[in-house]
């Protein structure tokens, strides 16, 4: 059983985590924290520099750094725009300076929750949707990971072993026989997939792997804002009726994740000696939870993809 929680399994490695503002990122950066690694995390959402995010919210980078460190490992906060390639490439000359390499990127980039439009939005014919939203989707969720890989991936085939992670929504089995809201946004999500598979086409002949990763129904800080809950309180939105009058969750919600499990699911990834046997692979955040025998923050193992 592998638990990321305290140990050094990673300690000495050096990861960088593309969009680690909140969510999925914030967590994946954490639980490398809690397996001792130097992370580096980076996004548009600073306390010391003015970067424009597309949404209007108060986490940072900075507080991503500074969790990392409190669980044991190295914060290092580098506010980017993944989007400007000059950024990235001055992010890939600062690494290449302070650490000549890097054994794990994660490509989480998205910034789109508000482009993709509330629920009563998705389903429609890709003409009725806003054609600039759409654009953008696919420039936050497809072009950003791109210019990421292109400028980071040369210090990760520094040494055999690096582990590359797009995160995206959907495994490509799943996705492949869904559709996903709009024409916009299951292409950005399907890409994402796709991009693993290709990396790790590149990747293999250096002794690196590639992987795509997705959580299930993530209780991010939108998230919980959403429902007005806490990240500890967050049944309460489960009903049948709330005191405060609050919005009540579907029943599925029952199995929502925190951002941290599937963060130890690359952690336990990363830690794998065998981890080349997921190359070019999908994977969800439940599958490597029973793969490697590590829980959730509360102790379960949550199967949102189930309930689809």
């Amino acid at each position: 059983m592998f638990s990321s929680a305290g140990s050094s399994a990673l300690a000495g490695r050096v990861a960088v985590v593309a969009g680690a503002t909140r969510g999925a990122g914030r967590g994946i950066a954490a639980a490398l924290g809690e397996a001792g690694a130097t992370v580096v995390c980076t996004g548009r959402t600073s306390s010391v520099v003015d970067l424009r995010s597309d949404y209007d919210r108060p986490e940072t980078v900075e507080e991503t750094a500074e969790l990392v460190g409190g669980l044991g490992g190295v914060g290092i906060a580098v506010p980017t725009d993944h989007l400007d390639v000059a950024q990235v490439r001055a992010l890939a000359d600062r690494l290449r300076v302070e650490f000549g390499a890097i054994d794990i990127l994660v490509n989480d980039i998205w910034g789109a929750e508000v482009l993709k439009g509330p629920p009563s939005t998705w389903d429609r014919p890709m003409w009725e949707h806003d054609l600039d939203d759409g654009l953008r989707i696919l420039r936050l969720g497809v072009e950003t990971h791109l210019i990421t890989s292109h400028c980071l991936l040369p210090l990760l085939i520094k040494r055999p072993g690096g582990l590359l992670v797009e995160v995206t929504d959907g495994t490509a089995e799943f996705n492949a026989h869904h559709y996903r809201l709009s024409a916009f946004y299951d292409l950005a999500k399907i890409s994402v997939n796709r991009i693993a598979f290709s990396q790790g086409h590149d990747l293999a002949p250096f002794g690196c792997t590639a992987v795509a990763v997705t959580p299930g129904w993530l209780r991010s800080e939108m998230m919980l804002e959403n429902y007005c809950v806490s990240a500890t309180d967050w049944r309460d939105a489960l009903g049948p009726t709330r005191a405060d009058g609050g919005p009540i969750a579907p029943a599925a919600f029952t199995e929502s994740e925190s951002p941290r499990f599937v963060g130890r699911g690359v952690a336990a990834m990363a830690a794998d000696p065998d981890r080349a046997r997921w190359n070019q692979r999908s994977a969800s955040s439940v599958e490597l939870a029973r793969e490697y025998g590590f829980t959730d923050v509360d102790g379960r193992q949550p199967d949102a993809w189930a309930e689809q």
